[in-house]
């Protein structure tokens, strides 16, 4: 069993929503990411995903294979992929065929992380017209299709997928509850685990992964991810401040306020929280881990060593693109990443 002893073992990725600011738009939303992406690939960040989320105007993540097909053509090793695509909203077999050709362009930099949920509210899952199948239905032909191993008396034994079977991306399946990871054990899958939904479920969680998990064709051993937000800086200041929105925004929707948009720096720092908002944001400080580059580490490393992973993926929730970019930078340094081309391919 692998378990993260100091951070220089860490893995650090990036978990994007291509947040839309106030006042900006999404082709500067989409020019903020591209930007991003060829920073972590020149400073060693390990992975890049970016999340299936609709029917906001805060964020423009409703593609996650067309977004890392850009980030893919922008960079040359850090992997990519999708955190993920929300199976309910797709057609198995088009997945399979997107991903297929994501791995043919960009051979062993491809990740797959699959969701059960739609990633949005129900008018808008019935609008997106995804299969009617049940999940596990849609997992197994997905399965299927990418193994190229259909049975012949399976209603899609005659459909073929372009390639063969060395064209799987790396196949994780995401997990906020016990429903998620029974799939990844079962099936051999990789497993992301997103603590900032259900932190108080993510060590034992992600423990029961790695003691139960069976190898398969898709993955010999367990690679399990820990999901969280991060906001850092120089100084427990300045990271409290940079974390004012998310903390503001978090509160808002756990109250059940109609505004969930991300609000700016301005607003958060001089908003004031009513005593039911305040409760829940006290409540909330489990989710997220703010504070000085130092602490952040100290803390990440806790992390990953009671979680027994070795990969912390960072949920990015900065609120403006200059800390954004000074705080990765900050995350390389301290963990000592470095571009090991061998260490990201398959």
């Amino acid at each position: 069993m692998m378990i993260a002893k100091n951070t220089k073992e860490l893995k650090l990725s990036i978990l994007d929503f291509v947040h839309v600011y106030k006042d900006s738009n999404p082709m500067e939303g989409l020019n903020n990411t591209t930007e991003v992406v060829k920073l972590a690939d020149k400073l060693g960040f390990f992975r890049y995903w970016f999340t299936e989320h609709h029917n906001t105007t805060s964020q423009i993540s409703t593609s996650p294979d067309l977004l890392s097909l850009h980030a893919a053509s922008q960079s040359r090793h850090i992997r990519v992929g999708s955190g993920g695509i929300m199976l309910p909203n797709h057609s198995p077999l088009k997945v399979v065929e997107n991903f297929t050709l994501l791995e043919a362009l960009h051979p062993g930099r491809i990740d797959l992380g699959l969701g059960r949920a739609s990633g949005t509210d129900g008018l808008t899952a019935r609008a997106l017209q995804g299969s009617s199948d049940g999940f596990p239905t849609q997992l197994n032909n997905l399965l299927s299709f990418f193994s190229r191993n259909i049975p012949g008396n399976h209603p899609y034994s005659q459909v073929k997928v372009p390639g063969d079977a060395s064209l799987i991306p790396e196949l994780y399946m995401l997990g906020s509850s016990q429903g998620g990871v029974q799939f990844a054990i079962e099936e051999g899958l990789g497993f992301a685990f997103a603590a900032h939904l259900n932190p108080t479920l993510a060590v034992p969680i992600l423990r029961a992964y790695r003691e139960n998990f069976v190898p398969s064709v898709y993955m010999q051993a367990p690679k399990s991810i820990l999901a969280i937000p991060v906001i850092t800086a120089e100084t427990e200041e300045e990271a409290k401040y940079l974390a004012g929105p998310l903390e503001l925004m978090w509160a808002r929707m756990f109250s059940g306020s109609p505004d969930i948009s991300f609000p700016t720096l301005e607003e958060a720092s001089s908003y004031v929280y009513t005593p039911g908002e305040e409760r829940v944001r006290e409540q909330n400080s489990e989710r997220f881990i703010i504070g000085s580059i130092k602490n952040v580490a100290k803390k990440l490393k806790e992390k990953a060593n009671e979680a027994q992973v070795d990969e912390i993926m960072v949920a990015d929730f900065y609120p403006e693109q200059t800390a954004r970019l000074k705080a990765f930078e900050l995350l390389a340094k301290e963990f000592n990443l470095s571009r090991n081309e061998e260490q990201h391919g398959k």
